[in-house]
């Protein structure tokens, strides 16, 4: 018997494995107790596709990563630079995400609860 220690998921379980055709000698000790398996991780849910974005409209893309607390304008929406334009909240604080531009909103690509990764268009202008 040769004995092993092997990490899952941070858990150092110690195994014992028979090499084929060798006869122990030793009277055989009680089996280890039998880990428990590792809980699944729900999977991840798959992306959605972006639309693409027409030439010349200018996008607000998430600058860190976050969940979106409100958004403050819908499509059709005439803002100017510097308006609020949703509120994102990043390691417990709150940022305001304003209009970079004068423009119309053409399209709203995030709801209130959505988390977005650093990069993610949030808004077409």
């Amino acid at each position: 018997m040769k004995k092993y220690t092997i990490t899952v998921n941070g858990t150092a379980y110690e195994v014992e494995v028979e090499e084929a055709g060798v006869v122990a000698s030793a009277p055989k000790a009680a089996p280890a107790p039998a880990a428990a398996p590792a809980p699944k991780a729900a999977p991840a849910p798959a992306p959605k596709a972006a639309a693409p974005v027409a030439a010349g409209a200018t996008t607000v893309s998430a600058p860190m990563p976050g969940k979106v607390l409100s958004v403050n304008v819908k499509a059709g929406d005439a803002v100017k630079s510097g308006d609020v334009l949703l509120i994102l909240e990043a390691m417990k604080m709150q940022n305001e995400i304003m209009a970079p531009a004068d423009g119309t909103v053409s399209d709203v690509r995030v709801s209130a609860g959505q988390t977005v990764a650093t990069g993610d268009v949030m808004i077409v202008l």
